[in-house]
């Protein structure tokens, strides 16, 4: 979680000026390329809404000339597919700035038992913060994901029978 896409030097939650809060997404292109990333991002959200704040709209931040060559193009075609206009903002990532420690994984932190088994697991901010476990118990304690996917790797995550059991009641709600 962070900031980019504005021009405010050393934006904050409290203090973003003209950025937009963005997640950054490390992939490898070997396992998915961008084109296909972007395809999830276009279904994901409604690319004709207009957003009604700086702070929160939607936007393709393409880290290469090449990235935002692809990602206009995937904005042209999906506007020519559904012969709406596209809003979705597409610009050149100048920076990323790392959101706050009390910003980052919100739901999981949001659950004291799961957020203190993985806080045992990475007590350093930093390390949880890029702790794909934690990322994928963050998306469980938004309430995303099945309950065949959890199953699948609960174990990996190393928690507590306490913690796997209330992330169950969690993803089963």
């Amino acid at each position: 979680m962070g900031y980019a896409g504005g021009t405010s030097p050393d934006p904050t939650y409290r203090s973003i000026g003209d950025h937009t809060e963005v997640f950054q997404v490390d992939f490898d292109p070997e396992r998915i390329s961008y084109g296909e990333l972007l395809e999830v991002f276009w279904t994901e959200h409604d690319p004709s809404a207009r957003a009604y704040s700086t702070q929160y709209k939607a936007m393709v931040l393409a880290a290469t000339d090449e990235q935002f060559e692809q990602a206009e193009r995937s904005r042209d075609a999906l506007a020519a597919r559904t012969n709406r206009p596209v809003q979705t903002d597409i610009r050149r990532l100048d920076r990323f700035y790392v959101a706050e420690d009390y910003h980052q994984k919100y739901a999981l932190r949001g659950n004291k038992l799961l957020a203190a088994d993985m806080q045992a697991h990475y007590p350093d901010e930093a390390d949880f913060r890029e702790s794909t476990a934690a990322a994928r118990l963050n998306g469980y304690a938004y309430g995303l994901g099945s309950s065949l996917q959890l199953e699948r790797e609960i174990e990996s995550f190393g928690l507590s029978e306490a913690s796997e059991e209330r992330l169950r009641e969690i993803v089963r709600r």
